[in-house]
């Protein structure tokens, strides 16, 4: 592309490419540093992104789409994801395309032209290897395919570009390679297997953190500054946290596809698919199950100012304010009893919702407020009855 003088030229040069025979605007984009492996280096491990794009910044993905075009490659729009590799000519003609905004380039609002510049200056400086760099795109929600979209979806949920449990994640284990992880740097199995003997030999065998499909969230994420993480295992990438949340150490973790929408204190399991609501403490080794263990496939949410007691499980959705007390599981199937005087009192938090019988199955309670879960130590019978207490955090900690 000929260099850009003004905005006015770049608008027109937007329209004139967007107006071409079956151009398609990308749900999400952005480019990409990919690790490819030590032994098969068409084998792609891990897919970074300073700049992720979801449903927005479209003119910046037009641009990157005609300055492939130029490099005689064709973007299939038809395809649910494309990946390309980026080289000096790419991000030339972007940059020439980028010149209007290039003394805004590193603001918030133009990242991606940081993005360009950035790695333009440093392909200059360093050059780079074939395929080290890619520009990815996802023009359809379908299941993940490649490694370099599959990271694209994990980071717009770590990043929040999308919500919980709103993306289609099928085939990410199977797109994803499990490869051991040192320092952040993901090697290949095989790799090791390979040259185990002249590598323990020479003192030079790595430090393996652990195997895994996935890689930690501080890996790729910065967190809010009112975050804390106290243990860089026990948070998942393509785990979502609401500023102010805190992650203790010990029992604690927090699955990919999962997490928390307010300020919530964590000392216990959030399971794939879990998300817990603001204001709630999961304790410490509580659990919440995810769709693959025990809940019939129907994904769990803890509403807002919920407590779940240390070592108790959560396998049914809790509205807000409920109580499940310590070392208690609350599955769909569990039998719970209410007693009628607490039906009133109950009703006032849910609505038009009647209750009737004494007896419930836990999937007949699912989504109420302001439950409290109890079991007589007696008699072993699990009760329900209105919590007559607000949970909420201690500010001063988060």
């Amino acid at each position: 592309m000929q260099t850009i003088e003004t905005t006015d030229a770049f608008k027109a040069l937007i329209e004139t490419i967007k107006s071409k025979p079956g151009y398609k605007d990308p749900v999400g984009f952005g480019i990409c540093r990919v690790d490819l492996g030590q032994l098969n280096s068409d084998k792609v491990l891990q897919a970074s992104y300073p700049v992720l794009n979801w449903d927005e910044n479209f003119g910046s993905a037009a641009i990157f789409i005609e300055a492939l075009a130029e490099q005689g490659v064709k973007v299939d729009f038809s395809a649910d994801e494309v990946v390309c590799n980026v080289n000096l000519d790419f991000l030339t003609s972007c940059l020439n395309a980028f010149t209007p905004y290039s003394d805004e380039a590193y603001g918030d609002a133009h990242k991606n032209i940081q993005a360009v510049s950035a790695l333009y200056n440093q392909v200059k400086e360093n050059g780079m290897r074939d395929g080290e760099f890619r520009v990815v795109f996802i023009f359809e929600d379908a299941a993940c395919q490649s490694v370099e979209a599959t990271y694209l979806k994990l980071y717009a949920l770590s990043l929040a570009k999308v919500a919980l449990r709103s993306i289609n994640l099928n085939g990410a284990f199977g797109a994803l390679p499990n490869v051991a992880w040192s320092g952040g740097t993901p090697i290949e199995l095989e790799w090791l297997r390979a040259f185990e003997i002249e590598l323990k030999f020479a003192n030079e065998y790595p430090h393996v953190d652990f195997v895994d499909k996935f890689p930690r969230l501080l890996q790729h994420i910065i967190p809010a500054d009112n975050t804390r993480i106290l243990e860089t295992s026990k948070v998942r990438f393509g785990a979502q946290l609401h500023a102010g949340t805190t992650v203790m150490p010990g029992a604690s973790y927090i699955n990919f596809n999962a997490g928390t929408t307010g300020v919530s204190m964590v000392e216990g399991r959030i399971s794939s698919s879990a998300i817990v609501g603001d204001g709630s403490d999961v304790g410490g080794g509580a659990s919440i199950l995810g769709v693959l263990s025990g809940t019939d496939g129907n994904p769990i949410s803890v509403g807002k100012n919920c407590l779940l007691g240390a070592n108790s499980v959560c396998g049914i959705p809790l509205g807000d304010g409920c109580i499940i007390d310590a070392g208690l599981a609350i599955l769909e199937g569990t039998k719970i009893s209410i007693d009628p005087s607490q039906f009133a009192r109950l009703q006032e938090v849910n609505g038009d919702h009647n209750f009737y019988g004494e007896t419930f199955k836990g999937k007949e309670l699912a989504g109420l407020n302001g439950l409290h879960f109890r079991q007589n130590s007696q008699t072993g019978e699990v009760t329900a009855s209105r919590s007559t207490r607000e949970i909420k955090l201690n500010t001063d900690l988060h």
